[in-house]
């Protein structure tokens, strides 16, 4: 592995396909002394194992969290145990290329690791998966479930005997090697970084991946390998003479060119509505462009490939898009982890993922299906629902906002307290009845969750200074939001000296932000009109106390900020 290629990995951040491990203790951020070589053996074995188990990587020893190069320093009685770890360490025992390199005369470890069919265990018992930049537990339960859903990788590794170099498109091969900024030649990259390609007997074997993600013409090594885009007329669709399809688009490329050009089309017939932001009408797309855009490339890239008779389809309606893929969801994830937002992680088609991750078509692996619940939400739309039904996987999102646009304006007023969805609607709930003050019990019923869950809810509005109990009462009394107000630095400011004595003056004000008498005059009455100042005393011996509204906001600007008392 040359000085090159090394820098090319020093560049780049650590996630699903890259990890970077030290040798040395820094506890006060600077090299101390060389780690146990034990425990350096160890973060080899959890790494490789889990990215064998996922969809391989590359991991680099010597090398600090930001990048910076320390190097490994052990004699070579030492230095065996890091080499040997995925043999000692790991059951099945890896077999991982291995490179010594000296870069700025330091020398680094580079351990490259495939994809396996075989599931790995440490020796110590132990399963872990890589998501994202994490070596994440695998449940011992859902090992059997893993190994069987490995089986399904084979597809896409399998080599076409027929097909030969000439039927790839060296242009967007060449522009693929161009933005992950590879030295290597083409072929080379091709082969050894991606596994895309093999040579036997000087003779190259392409996989199906291969042909999937370059082939000049895709369609001759699978059927239904592009996206299917139909628009209807309505809510639903009609079949025979009733039959709603406005508009249909085959869209048949290879995948590096399919995916931006889907997400040409569909952005075509994406409508824009006036919505809320920042408590100002915008204009803004009618469904979440994160949102279609990951639910549309999670299609393509984990579909099942070896089903030829169906291809991924979008199908668009007045009120909602359904993004459907062949195949349903791998045995290791379900729809409940789905909807509870957990980071997973499984490849179907490992060689297709780590191009498009590359590329940046994936984002960090295991964030995207929560992120679009945050996407969804911050527009006020339902959550994405997810549906396996026959041998297809669908999103569904929906572009009707649940709340009117009173409501979305009163609840923007809530929108540095980074609610969840369940914490709107029962904030909304109170708002339209009047109550003013809701139970745990109320909570359970409009948020659909248990008592235990709606208890940890609460209490988080409770910190942020959104709700507070009564003494002796049963009741959540919600507090009214204060137009920017509270998020105002000299806000902050005149609350943190109120805080700390239990009453501000002028004087204080004036020393504290620079303000003029008059300015400061003018500044404290006008948090006394909104509620979160009360004056006591006349004059030069006027003093301004915080009232309860106003320490509750605060203590939710300190959790958000970390304010002092």
């Amino acid at each position: 592995m040359d000085a090159e290629f090394i820098e090319k990995l020093l560049g780049r951040k650590e996630g699903q396909f890259l990890e970077f491990k030290s040798s040395y203790e820094r506890p006060t951020g600077r090299l101390v002394k060389r780690r146990d070589a034990k425990e350096v053996a160890k973060d080899i074995a959890e790494t490789l194992s889990a990215m064998a188990n996922a969809d391989g990587g590359t991991l680099l020893v010597g090398v600090e969290d930001d990048g910076s190069v320390s190097g490994v320093d052990y004699p070579s009685d030492k230095l065996n145990l890091l080499l040997e770890a995925s043999n000692t360490l790991i059951r099945p025992a890896l077999d991982p290329k291995i490179a010594r390199s000296l870069y700025q005369d330091r020398l680094i470890l580079a351990f490259e690791i495939g994809y396996s069919f075989d599931t790995h265990q440490l020796t110590d018992g132990r399963y872990l998966l890589r998501v994202g930049d994490k070596n994440m537990p695998f449940p011992a339960e859902k090992i059997s479930a893993l190994k069987q859903a490995k089986t399904g990788t084979l597809y896409e590794r399998q080599f076409v005997p027929e097909a030969s170099l000439d039927d790839l498109d060296w242009q967007i091969v060449g522009e693929f090697r161009e933005f992950v900024k590879d030295p290597r030649p083409s072929q080379e990259l091709l082969r050894d970084e991606y596994h895309l390609i093999d040579f036997r007997d000087a003779k190259p074997y392409l996989t199906i991946a291969a042909l999937l993600l370059f082939a000049k013409d895709p369609l001759k090594w699978h059927p239904r390998c592009g996206v299917d885009f139909v628009k209807f007329e309505g809510t639903e669709r009609r079949y025979g003479a009733e039959i709603n399809i406005v508009k249909r688009v085959r869209i048949e490329e290879p995948l590096l060119k399919l995916i931006p050009k889907a997400y040409a089309i569909i952005k075509e017939h994406v409508k824009e509505r006036v919505v809320l932001h920042d408590l100002f009408f915008r204009e803004r797309f009618e469904y979440p462009e994160f949102a279609w855009q990951e639910a549309l490339v999670n299609a393509v890239a984990h579909r099942e490939y070896s089903l030829t008779g169906s291809s991924t389809e979008v199908w668009m309606f007045d009120d909602h898009m359904e993004i459907r893929s062949p195949g349903r969801l791998p045995d290791p994830i379900t729809l409940d982890q789905l909807v509870r937002r957990e980071r997973v992680h499984f490849s179907r088609n490992p060689l297709l993922v780590r191009v498009l991750t590359d590329l940046g078509y994936m984002r960090e692996l295991g964030e995207g299906i929560p992120r679009m619940f945050d996407e969804m939400e911050k527009n006020f739309l339902q959550p994405p629902e997810f549906k396996e039904e026959a041998f297809m996987f669908s999103v569904t999102l929906k572009n009707i906002p649940i709340f009117d646009l009173e409501m979305q304006r009163w609840l923007l007023r809530f929108s540095d307290y980074s609610l969840n969805l369940r914490q709107m609607r029962v904030l909304a709930y109170v708002r339209q009845y009047g109550s003013g003050s809701f139970t745990n019990r109320m909570y359970q019923k409009i948020a659909e969750v248990d008592r235990d869950w709606a208890y940890r809810e609460i209490r988080e509005m409770m910190r942020a200074g959104i709700v507070i109990r009564p003494r002796g009462k049963y009741r959540y009394l919600v507090l009214e939001p204060t137009e920017a107000i509270p998020l105002l630095e000299e806000t902050v400011q005149i609350g943190k000296i109120a805080l700390a004595k239990g009453f501000v003056t002028n004087s204080d004000v004036r020393n504290a932000l620079g303000f003029t008498r008059h300015i400061a005059q003018k500044t404290l009455r006008q948090l006394v009109d909104r509620g979160l100042l009360e004056l006591y005393g006349r004059g030069r011996g006027a003093k301004y106390k915080p009232t309860v509204s106003f320490r509750q906001i605060l203590r939710g600007v300190k959790m958000r900020r970390g304010i002092d008392n």
